[in-house]
């Protein structure tokens, strides 16, 4: 009797003891083991290499060129070349919408550079993204857009552009500009205006009156071009270096601005 009652005890003690042996086999998980924690995500921020917003700007420049070379390129209706090599900057917007009927509000958007003096000569600075809205510009049909060149002719005007906002008629004169090869025989614009102003719609290319044109500069597209947001002094002042999206236009600058020195050269 007291050998049977032995044997469960003895059962018990056997089941005990390989238990023990599993739990010891089997290792805990270790706190030194990478976890992988899953991180709340952040709002997404404003990205200024983003290719959409980029192709945007760098399309606005290409366009930017586009313009002066179609104007440019007829000599007896465009802007006069002389008119062309004395000028400090150069805007272009490419086009201009009207966004109402008649004498209604206008709004665009496009590049400056201005002309700088280093050891190499006469150069180009960087473009600076800029926008232009308003102004009483005459009777035109809703929804047309157009064209702009601004022409910044002396030191006074650029100052006026390196300030980042100003408004034509008020803080700096502006004067529609002579259009074609003989209309740079009148001085007139040049005792006058600081900004000479042309636009081109349906293939006609004149002068306009621009007073009450804002010009201010672009500031999401210049953080969008160069990355971070440069102020205009910086950019048009030569002291910062050109985006690779720029290399059309200011080669369309270059060009007709040395085409109208070599023609001063041989006078």
């Amino acid at each position: 009797m007291k050998s049977l009652l032995r044997i469960p005890t003895l059962l018990i003690t056997m089941l005990f003891v390989t238990a023990l042996g599993w739990a010891q086999q089997t290792d805990p998980p270790s706190n030194d083991s990478p976890k992988t924690e899953t991180k709340p995500t952040k709002a997404a921020k404003f990205d200024t290499h983003n290719p959409a917003t980029e192709s945007d700007i760098v399309k606005r420049l290409d366009n930017s060129a586009n313009v002066l070379d179609e104007i440019m390129g007829t000599p007896d209706k465009g802007i006069p070349t002389k008119i062309m090599g004395d000028a400090k900057c150069i805007i272009v917007i490419p086009s201009m919408v009207n966004i109402a009927v008649g004498f209604g509000g206008r709004h665009g958007k496009g590049v400056a550079t201005c002309r700088t003096t280093d050891s190499q000569g006469n150069r180009w600075s960087a473009p600076a993204p800029v926008t232009v809205t308003g102004g009483s510009w005459g009777l035109q049909l809703g929804g047309q857009a157009i064209d702009l060149v601004m022409l910044v002719m002396n030191q006074k005007g650029m100052d006026h552009l390196l300030s980042s906002k100003f408004k034509i008629g008020a803080e700096a004169t502006g004067a529609a500009g002579p259009v074609g090869r003989q209309a740079a025989a009148d001085t007139d614009w040049k005792m006058k205006a600081e900004i000479l102003t042309y636009s081109r719609a349906r293939g006609l290319f004149a002068g306009i009156d621009l007073n009450g044109a804002a010009i201010r500069q672009d500031k999401d597209e210049t953080a969008v071009l160069y990355g971070k947001m440069l102020p205009f002094q910086t950019i048009l002042s030569g002291n910062a270096s050109a985006p690779s999206g720029s290399k059309t236009f200011l080669a369309a600058v270059h060009k007709y601005s040395q085409v109208a020195a070599d023609k001063k050269e041989g006078e």
